[in-house]
């Protein structure tokens, strides 16, 4: 059984990613560990299409889970540069 359902906070995630063009500076292997790194730190929040987010959130609640999963990128990426993987 497959369900449709996504984690909101991994588009919020990749957002921050482009936002800050870490996708033009890190290897896919380090975009892949710092996505988890960052999701890890947020609450699950699944959705089956993105208009349930907008429908269903205050403006105030979605810009702090914005704000929230740029925090959690920036920790991550702390984390990845204190701790880089030795291939």
């Amino acid at each position: 059984m497959e369900l449709d359902i996504r984690n909101y906070n991994e588009t919020l995630i990749r957002q921050a990613i482009l936002e800050k063009d870490l996708h033009l500076e890190l290897s896919e292997d380090q975009l892949t560990d710092l996505t988890c790194l960052a999701l890890n730190q947020l609450p699950a929040r699944y959705i089956r299409y993105p208009v349930d987010m907008a429908g269903y959130t205050s403006s105030a609640e979605l810009e702090a889970m914005i704000q929230d999963a740029r925090e959690a990128l920036n920790n991550a990426l702390s984390h990845l540069k204190l701790h880089p993987r030795s291939d």
